[in-house]
């Protein structure tokens, strides 16, 4: 069902190469409301993952919101690049015209600790979780002309609710996008945007190991993970006009871990 507040509406959606995750459960939640999607990935980062990289993944992501009646289309964008976001939204400003909402949802995360850190490490962390991240909040603003629904959401995690300790540029990176969210929130409310970040806790996106998997559910309140139509249905709230009077917020949706 198209809803008549999503109708033509145009969504750039960052991280979104594997059907099992986050991004393109908010892909096909998009496409089910009516909202067009252009969605980035990147996959020799995928490669360095245990799940690897599908060369065709991609691709088959963009056929299901074509299946539902929508446009859609992706790009290979490599996020550590300073460039790659104005020559993104240049792209997708001449295919698609003007975006209305933007999910950060791309991310660099490799487990280190204290005693692993390095420069390279950190600064690449920065680069695609941080550096990015604003870059793309600025070039949604600069073309945003203040017509209504200007929507940011940016993924966070979960290092305000717990320690993080194997994974020390990831939890800084990601704890600098909530310092960013809700400043950022204030400088955009005058052309009526708003920016939001989740933590949509632990989500069986096919990361989990098996024993994480069993840590997590013998502490679960609901007796499950998360999965990512959970993350994907607050993303589109947060999307919908219904969401106006939100902004600057970081919500914890954990299932209660």
């Amino acid at each position: 069902m198209i809803s008549h507040s999503f109708a033509g509406k145009v969504a750039l959606v960052t991280g979104v190469s594997r059907k099992a995750g986050i991004g393109a459960a908010i892909a096909r939640a998009f496409a089910q409301a009516g909202i067009n999607v252009f969605i980035t990935y990147y996959r020799p980062y995928d490669e360095l993952m245990p799940w690897g990289s599908n060369s065709r993944e991609a691709e088959d992501i963009v056929k299901e919101p074509k299946a539902k009646g929508v446009r859609a289309e992706g790009m290979e964008a490599d996020l550590s690049d300073p460039g790659t976001p104005a020559r993104l939204f240049g792209h997708v400003h001449g295919s698609f015209g003007f975006v209305d909402i933007l999910i950060n949802n791309a991310v660099y995360d490799m487990e280190a600790g204290v005693y692993s850190l390095s420069a390279s490490l950190i600064d690449m962390h920065y680069a695609v979780n941080v550096r990015a991240v604003m870059l793309l909040c600025a070039e949604f603003a600069k073309r945003h002309d203040g017509r209504f629904g200007g929507r940011i959401v940016n993924l966070s995690s979960g290092q305000g609710a717990e320690p993080m300790p194997d994974n020390l540029p990831y939890a800084a990176t990601k704890g600098a996008i909530e310092a960013f969210t809700l400043s950022v929130s204030a400088a955009l409310a005058g052309k009526g945007i708003t920016v939001n970040a989740i933590d949509p806790g632990p989500t069986d996106s096919g990361w989990l190991s098996d024993d994480l998997r069993s840590e997590l559910l013998e502490r679960a309140p609901f007796g499950r993970i998360g999965t990512p139509d959970d993350a994907a249905k607050l993303v589109l709230y947060l999307a919908s006009s219904e969401a106006q009077w939100l902004t600057g917020q970081i919500i914890r949706s954990r299932g209660g871990l």
